[in-house]
């Protein structure tokens, strides 16, 4: 018997809830569906209009991003890319280039745990759509044969991307929403937001400040309840905060659950110990990449990675209900769970 479980809004952290001041002001809110999420954008700024406006010219953003990058449209540049494997080099936009590489980057600093060419795993599996299952080990060995990420070739000149052999197929789901939050922050900049709060289905983009230029409070998801129960929170500023975990999209069969974080190298979900990674830091593409990366190498692997980085912080949570922090977190983070033990 097979349960599938699909959390559209996947809210792996939330805004905590803190008392108005005087400088408060009440933020030009808006809800769009887009990158199979629901995207839920705040902006406080005294002129309404510019605020609509500045949302409206978001949500054009995002949807240009989405039809170049998604795996889900047919004629995107990547499922293109994914058609001519082993056939032509296809010519792409400069930021699915530039967003592949950075996705190739990370497939190298996990030795291909996170690697750009899952795409045949991920369309085997079907983790989030109505066709998931659990494949036999001749499929999953057979995907396996058609994941190396050295057999996608960049062109920079001609702005091209090849794949080696048929059947191949490249995969941005991990890295691509990081990237939009990178570019809403870009809008934000440009028409002088002062301070604004994006959350893109869980990847959360806390842009400058409060009003009264207090830090954002974000709480952190606890893994084992329903969504908006949180176990934590951690103070930022200006930063992006990205959550990976088991509860996003995942179904059951037969009693086991299979989550959608699928680790290239085995063919399966990932089981590391770790059921939540959570990365800080200013750029959103990196922490969505990272995320997901820390989850896929485990705890102590991934406590190393994230130390050995300048600007990134990282919150584990292990299927012991342990709560780990890398260092530059100790004072900002708070446990608010007494179910878990904050390990520091």
């Amino acid at each position: 018997m097979k349960k599938i479980m699909v959390f559209i809004l996947s809210i792996s952290l939330i805004l905590g809830i803190t008392g108005c001041s005087k400088k408060e002001i009440t933020p030009v809110s808006r809800e769009t569906f887009a990158l199979g999420t629901i995207i839920d954008f705040k902006i406080y700024d005294k002129d309404q209009d510019k605020a609509n406006k500045v949302i409206d010219e978001c949500i054009e953003r995002i949807k240009d991003i989405e039809k170049k990058m998604s795996a889900n449209i047919d004629h995107s540049e990547v499922m293109t890319v994914n058609k001519n494997a082993g056939k032509q080099s296809v010519k792409v936009s400069d930021e699915t280039m530039y967003v592949a590489k950075k996705s190739l980057e990370y497939s190298y600093i996990t030795n291909g745990k996170f690697n750009l060419t899952v795409y045949p795993l991920v369309n085997l599996w079907g983790i989030g759509t109505k066709k998931a299952r659990v494949p036999s080990q001749s499929e999953i060995d057979e995907a396996i044969s058609n994941i190396d990420y050295n057999d996608v070739v960049f062109d920079e000149t001609q702005k091209t991307i090849y794949l080696k052999r048929e059947n191949q197929g490249i995969d941005l789901g991990a890295i691509a929403k990081g990237y939009v939050g990178d570019e809403i922050k870009k809008i934000f900049i440009e028409n002088d937001i002062k301070s604004a709060f994006v959350n893109l289905g869980g990847n959360v983009m806390a842009y400058e400040t409060k009003v009264d230029g207090s830090k954002w409070r974000i709480g952190i998801q606890n893994p084992l309840e329903i969504r908006g129960e949180y176990l934590g929170v951690v103070r930022v500023e200006n930063k992006s905060i990205v959550t990976s975990g088991n509860y996003e999209r995942y179904f059951e069969q037969d009693g086991k659950r299979y989550h959608h974080i699928l680790d290239a190298t085995t063919g399966y979900p990932a089981d590391t110990g770790v059921i939540s990674t959570t990365i800080i830091t200013e750029r959103g593409i990196d922490a969505d990449a990272l995320s997901t990366s820390t989850y896929l190498i485990g705890l102590d692997e991934g406590i190393k990675l994230i130390e050995s980085m300048d600007g990134v912080e990282a919150i584990f949570v292990t299927k012991d209900k342990e709560v780990y922090t890398t260092s530059g977190l100790k004072d900002r983070f708070e446990l608010t769970n007494e179910e878990f033990i904050y390990k520091k």
